[in-house]
C-alpha cells in the first residue's frame, strides 16, 4: 500500500510532576498565563511540516486536553492515547496507535515540558530523518563531564568537544522506532532515559545523527525552571511586541492611576496621541489609591467599558528605615502596596467584562532588597508576587495581568530623592511608556517585562 508523505509529533505529557511539587502534573502549571503544554502543542500545531499530533498522557487528564484543543482550535491534535507507567511504556503506548502507518513516516517524540521548543529545531530534525533513521537534538555540555564508579571514584574525564546535553525532539522514521522497541520489549529491558537510548543499544547498526537545539529549550522539572523559562519568553517578548503597533490604542479605554507625573503622565499622552480614551487619577487630583472606596467611586464614575487598568502610582522615601516615621513607614507600604491591591480589586468587575488586562509597576530593586530603600524595595516585590497570582487567579476570566519592570528612569521621584544625575544612565520615560501600552495590547500575562536601555 501507498502512503502519502506523513510527519508526526508525539508529545510526551505523562509526567506526574512529583519533583515539582504541584497537585497537578506540571505540564498544566501556568507560565505567563497558560499552561506549559499550551505552548508545546502550539509550537507543533502551527508547524508547517507537522501533519497530525498524538499526546500521551494519564487518563485522568484526557478530558482537560480535549478541551484545550477545541477552545484552542488545535486541529493537528488526532489522538490522546494513555501513558505508560514510565518514559518507555508511554513511547511504546504511542507507537502501538500507529502501527498501522507507513513506517517512512517521520516521528517526532518531544517532552510535554519543554514549552520553548522553537520552529528551527524542529525543521532541522525533520530535514535530517532525510538521510537518517535516527536523529537526537543536543546543546554542548558547557561543564567538564567526569564518570565515576560505585565508590565515587574518577574512572574518565571525557573530552568536552564530543560531549552534549540531549534533549527532544527526538526523531525517526516509524518503521526504525517500531522495531526497537519490539526487541526491548522481547528481551524485556526497559530501563531507558530516552527514545534514541533504545535505539542506540537495540539497533545498534544505526547511525544517531545529532541535530543543534538550543539553549531555551529546557524541560520544565523543578520550580527554579519555571522562573528561567519565563526570563526566556521575557526576552522574546520584544519581537512579539514588534508586530504590536500602537494604533490599535484607537479607542481603548485606558485608565491610569498616577497619570499626573513622571512615567504615567507620558502614558497618558502617548496613549492620546493614538486615539485611546485615557481617564487619569492621581493624588493630585485628588484620589487617594490607599482609600478603596474612593478607588471604586472613581471607576464606577467613567461609565463606560474599561479594557486597560495602569497602575503607575508609587512614592520611595530613600533613607534608613531606623531614621524614618511611622507615618513614612505606613504612607510607602500604603501607597505601593495596599493601593496597588485596592486598584486590582476594584478594577477586576470591569475587565471581566471587557476580558482587559491590568498592568502594575514593579522596580528594578525588587529582586534584591538594597539599603536605604527597604521597604520601596520590598514593596515592590510584594506587587510581583501579587500580579503573578492574580494572573493565575483571573485566568478563567480571561483577564491579563502583568507588571512593569523598568530601570532606572528620569522621573519627578527619582530627582527628588537622587538629585541630578547623568541623563544617559536613565531611562526616557517615554520609552518605558511605548513598552506599558505594547504590554498591554498584547495577549501574555503574568510576565514581568523589563524595560532596559538599548
Amino acid at each position: 500500500m501507498h502512503y502519502p508523505s506523513h510527519n508526526i509529533a508525539v508529545l510526551l505529557a505523562g509526567g506526574k510532576g512529583t519533583r515539582f511539587g504541584s497537585s497537578l502534573p506540571k505540564q498544566f502549571v501556568k507560565l505567563a498565563g497558560k499552561y506549559i503544554i499550551d505552548y508545546t502543542i502550539d509550537a507543533f500545531n502551527t508547524h508547517d511540516l507537522i501533519d497530525e499530533i498524538i499526546i500521551v498522557a494519564s487518563q485522568d487528564h484526557h478530558d482537560r486536553l480535549w478541551q484545550l484543543c477545541k477552545a484552542k482550535k488545535y486541529d493537528k491534535v488526532k489522538k490522546i492515547v494513555n501513558s505508560g507507567q514510565d518514559r518507555f511504556g508511554s513511547t511504546y503506548s504511542a507507537l502501538l496507535a500507529m502501527n498501522d502507518s507507513d513506517p517512512s513516516t517521520k516521528v517526532l517524540f518531544h517532552d510535554a515540558v519543554r514549552p520553548l521548543i522553537d520552529e528551527a529545531t524542529i525543521t532541522a530534525t525533520l530535514e535530517a530523518l532525510d538521510h537518517y533513521d535516527a536523529v537526537d537534538t543536543a546543546i554542548d555540555a558547557t561543564d567538564t563531564i567526569i564518570r565515576i564508579d560505585e565508590k565515587r571514584h574518577i574512572v574518565e574525564i571525557p573530552k568536552r568537544t564530543f560531549m552534549k546535553r540531549g534533549q527532544t525532539p527526538q526523531g525517526f522514521r516509524l518503521g526504525t522506532i517500531i522495531k526497537a522497541y519490539k526487541k526491548a520489549v522481547e528481551v524485556d529491558k526497559r530501563d531507558f532515559t530516552c527514545d534514541c537510548g533504545v535505539v542506540n543499544e537495540l539497533l545498534p547498526n544505526i547511525d544517531i545523527y545529532v541535530v543543534p537545539s538550543k539553549e531555551k529549550n529546557i524541560k520544565i522539572t523543578h520550580p527554579i525552571d519555571l522562573h528561567i523559562a519565563e526570563k526566556y519568553i521575557q526576552m522574546g517578548t520584544d519581537q512579539e511586541f514588534s508586530n504590536i503597533h500602537l494604533e490599535q490604542l484607537k479607542n481603548k479605554k485606558i485608565v491610569i492611576f498616577g497619570h499626573s507625573s513622571g512615567i504615567g503622565k507620558e502614558i497618558s499622552k502617548l496613549a492620546e496621541d493614538f486615539g485611546a480614551q485615557v481617564y487619569g487619577a492621581s493624588r493630585s487630583t485628588g484620589l487617594d489609591i490607599t482609600n478603596k472606596n474612593k478607588v471604586a467611586e472613581f471607576l464606577s464614575s467613567i461609565r463606560s467599558e474599561i479594557d486597560i487598568v495602569i497602575n503607575t502610582a508609587a512614592i520611595l522615601t530613600k533613607k534608613p528605615l531606623e531614621i524614618m516615621s511611622y507615618k513614612e513607614i505606613m504612607e510607602i507600604i500604603n501607597i505601593n502596596y495596599i493601593g496597588t491591591i485596592n486598584v486590582a480589586y476594584a478594577s477586576k468587575k470591569y475587565l471581566q467584562e471587557t476580558k482587559g488586562m491590568l498592568i502594575n509597576f514593579s522596580s528594578s530593586s525588587y529582586t534584591r532588597g538594597r539599603a536605604n530603600y527597604a521597604l520601596y524595595s520590598s514593596s515592590k516585590a510584594a506587587v510581583v508576587n501579587l500580579t503573578q497570582a492574580l494572573s493565575e487567579e483571573w485566568s478563567d476570566d480571561k483577564i491579563r495581568v502583568n507588571c512593569i519592570n523598568p530601570e532606572r528612569t528620569l522621573t519627578p521621584m527619582r530627582v527628588k530623592n537622587f538629585g541630578i544625575e547623568p541623563p544617559e544612565t536613565l531611562l526616557d520615560p517615554i520609552i518605558v511608556a511605548e513598552k506599558t501600552l505594547k504590554t498591554a495590547l498584547g495577549d501574555i500575562s503574568g510576565m514581568i517585562i523589563d524595560v532596559k536601555q538599548n
